[in-house]
């Protein structure tokens, strides 16, 4: 009898986005045996065991937590939350999968922002620097690999938090990103890719894919998608560099994240989001989300 295939994900427990979570759902769909790797042994960690997934504790910078966890795994999907400890982490994976377990493939999340970088930019946030150099330290390992590069997520603070609850609160779509234009990708579409290529690796190998939705839209355009999707007048305001800074300041977050997040509103505001592909349609067979498309199942954001 033919062994079945052991799928690894990482960042099971979920951050932000949940994009990881979302994988495991997919592959346990398609009956597929799947580890689950989180950070903490809690109520997400429940879930993913009563969802059919073999859950294992554990860091991705302890080298002996990663080796337990990548034992016997065939396919990987990695994937972390904003950290410092990023590039530290990839390599110890990368390192584990020399070493203790070959793959087939590794699924590694990046983001859009690389494809624009050089080893020598400086305009990027400290974050965006470590995936630059995570998809180098990969392809130094030799380890197959296919890179993720999703644009700004429909489910990051900008949209989910910030512009849902100035919605809310007094119908204004609040967002720091000036004239840039911006093509937002739901979390969903992303999973879906990450899906189809972790499931069939061969036709994906040293490839990267690019994610978007389906067009760019500038502030007043996001605000008519939110208008159409709420059925109710959204007005569109975009702060200054200074007041954004302010409004961040309010929330609570550890520098490395507030500078990452204030950086993204700064590239957007130099048209670096100006982006847009149909690598979801692609690989998956169905378009991207529209904003409007993705508002219309996540009315509860505006309640």
């Amino acid at each position: 009898m033919n062994k079945s295939t052991v799928y690894l994900v990482t960042g099971a427990g979920g951050g932000v986005a949940g994009t990881s979570p979302r994988v495991v759902k997919r592959l346990l769909d398609r009956g597929q045996t799947v580890r689950a790797m989180v950070h903490h042994d809690d109520a997400r960690a429940d879930a993913l065991r009563a969802d059919g997934a073999e859950v294992i504790v554990g860091d991705l910078t302890n080298p002996a937590d990663v080796q337990a966890a990548m034992s016997g795994v065939d396919r990987m999907f990695f994937n972390m939350s904003v950290s410092p400890d990023y590039l530290q982490a990839t390599a110890v994976v990368c390192v584990a999968a020399t070493e203790v377990n070959p793959l087939e493939v590794l699924v590694n999340m990046s983001q859009m922002t690389v494809s624009q970088m050089t080893a020598t930019s400086t305009d990027e946030s400290h974050q965006q620097q470590l995936h630059f150099l995570a998809e180098h330290v990969i392809k130094w390992s030799g380890v197959p690999a296919v890179h993720i590069r999703p644009t700004v997520l429909l489910e990051s603070p900008f949209f989910a938090m910030s512009a849902a609850r100035s919605i809310r609160e007094n119908g204004q779509i609040v967002l720091p990103f000036g004239s840039g234009r911006t093509s937002p990708v739901a979390v969903s579409d992303v999973a879906d890719v990450i899906t189809e290529v972790i499931t069939a690796p061969q036709d994906h190998l040293g490839k990267v894919y690019e994610l978007t939705g389906p067009a760019t839209l500038n502030i007043d355009e996001l605000a008519d998608q939110y208008a159409q999707a709420l059925g109710r007048p959204v007005a569109a305001v975009s702060p200054s560099e200074d007041e954004w800074a302010e409004a961040l300041d309010k929330v609570g977050l550890d520098p490395f994240t507030r500078q990452h997040i204030a950086t993204m509103a700064k590239l957007h505001r130099q048209g670096r989001y100006n982006r847009s592909t149909n690598d979801v349609e692609t690989i998956t067979g169905h378009p991207a989300q529209t904003v409007r498309q993705y508002l219309e199942q996540h009315l509860d954001l505006f309640e």
